[in-house]
């Protein structure tokens, strides 16, 4: 529910867009503000959750999740929206780090593998999956809800998860007394606001010097990150991103590839969804279901991926990159000159889905299975983290292009290119990751 809500707003947009006479930078900022507040907060969510024990905390944060989904879906203007998308960020990033911490405390050896596998398809998959909720949510309109059922859908959801949650999920065998990091969640919470929302207001507001000047600030503010981390570690403090934790095998290179891969993936998601309501003119409902063989092709990837002789697997990873590289460049090409979604189109669209599921499901699920149970909470925090902040960058960086080109054939065209070239990128990262 909680990854879902970052995509599921993808084919409301142009809905709200009518009804909150909202601009393309609100817009932005209605669909990355939550995925924000998700990201920077994943890590002490996780740390929280070994401090008061994970039931509690999944329990806290599935309480404010659906309250603000609430809120979401009563919003009387986009201000108020992206202001209840940010707290529903807040109880995501409260909720969803206990699920991998209990998952890689409760399991080991292979079903640990498998249910890490799991994992990962859930988490990936639930993006493409709320493109096609969202469609069928808004056109179904049901009692005159529009565009506030894509929340308001959460709230029945929410309140039946509380209900049984606490006789489902496992009581904290031992607590720990860990230390948050308040000064390394500030700076890292100021370098991404630096980063996204000159990247989200520039195009509109036709990049004046203060959003240059923010960009700037987000370089040094990664930097003064990484110095505020070394300032925790010296003065005998966690760090958000500790060292002991990085050091965990492949554990930074597949963050890094996981990054770039979601940077691309939700960008994406949100372009593609703007131009088939927007430029073709199909419905959400319509656009949505486009979505489904994607989806399919993206689980049964997922799902079945060690099926394949596992001295496969390293080469598996980048080469479901390069593939799914290839198929978004070609339809973003296909669809140039302006045509709709016809066979050949969704052929490749389905193709892409398994590129993508080859890759992201075991580069995860390979990299976790190796993370020591004692820093699994942490691990878990900033890999999460780094998927996050990929969709975030993702819907700035190529959103901010497509806009800009004015959001015709052509504009899908020039991003699909851009968005390839950066998956090769990561198909280099996923090479070394997976050795």
């Amino acid at each position: 529910m909680a990854v879902l809500d970052a995509s599921i707003v993808n084919v409301a947009i142009p809905a709200i867009r009518a009804s909150l006479d909202a601009t393309g930078s609100a817009l932005q900022l209605i669909v990355s503000g939550y995925v924000i507040a998700y990201a920077v907060l994943l890590v002490t969510g996780a740390r929280l959750g070994d401090r008061f024990g994970q039931r509690a905390m999944f329990l806290t944060g599935l309480a404010v999740f659906t309250a603000a989904s609430l809120a979401c879906g009563l919003a009387w203007n986009a201000v108020a929206l992206i202001v209840f998308r940010f707290l529903q960020g807040v109880g995501a990033a409260a909720m969803v780090p206990q699920v991998l911490s209990l998952i890689q405390r409760t399991f080991t050896g292979t079903t640990r593998a498998r249910a890490l596998s799991a994992f990962a398809v859930v988490i990936s998959g639930a993006m493409v999956i709320g493109q096609i909720v969202g469609g069928i949510i808004v056109d179904l309109d049901l009692g005159g809800s529009g565009w506030r059922g894509v929340f308001l859908v959460n709230v029945p959801i929410g309140l039946a998860l509380l209900a049984v949650a606490p006789g489902v999920l496992p009581a904290p065998v031992t607590r720990v007394d860990r230390a948050l990091d308040l000064a390394g969640l500030a700076a890292l919470t100021l370098a991404v606001l630096l980063l996204v929302v000159p990247l989200v207001l520039g195009h509109e507001m036709e990049w004046p010097v203060w959003t240059w000047i923010a960009l700037t600030g987000a370089a040094i503010g990664f930097a003064g990150f990484a110095a505020v981390e070394r300032w925790v570690h010296r003065r005998g403090g966690e760090p958000l991103f500790a060292d002991r934790v990085l050091r965990a095998p492949g554990l930074v290179l597949t963050a890094a590839t996981l990054n770039v891969v979601m940077c691309t993936f939700g960008g994406w998601l949100f372009v593609t969804a703007i131009h088939l309501q927007s430029t073709l003119g199909y419905s959400a409902l319509h656009a949505g279901l486009l979505f489904l063989p994607n989806g399919l092709a993206f689980a049964v990837a997922s799902l079945n991926w060690e099926r394949v002789p596992a001295r496969f697997h390293a080469a598996m990873i980048p080469t479901g990159l390069i593939l799914a590289s290839a198929t978004m460049v070609t339809l973003g090409l296909l669809l140039l000159d302006g045509r709709g979604m016809g066979p050949l189109e969704m052929v490749v669209f389905t193709i892409m889905g398994a590129g993508f599921g080859l890759s992201f499901s075991p580069l995860m699920t390979r990299t976790l299975a190796r993370v020591p149970v004692t820093v699994a909470a942490d691990a878990s925090g900033i890999i999460t983290t780094s998927t996050q902040l990929g969709i975030v960058v993702g819907i700035a960086t190529f959103g901010t292009l497509f806009l800009s080109l004015d959001s015709g054939a052509g504009a899908l065209g020039v991003t699909a290119v851009a968005e390839g070239v950066t998956l090769l990128i990561a198909a280099v990262l996923a090479g070394r990751a997976a050795r």
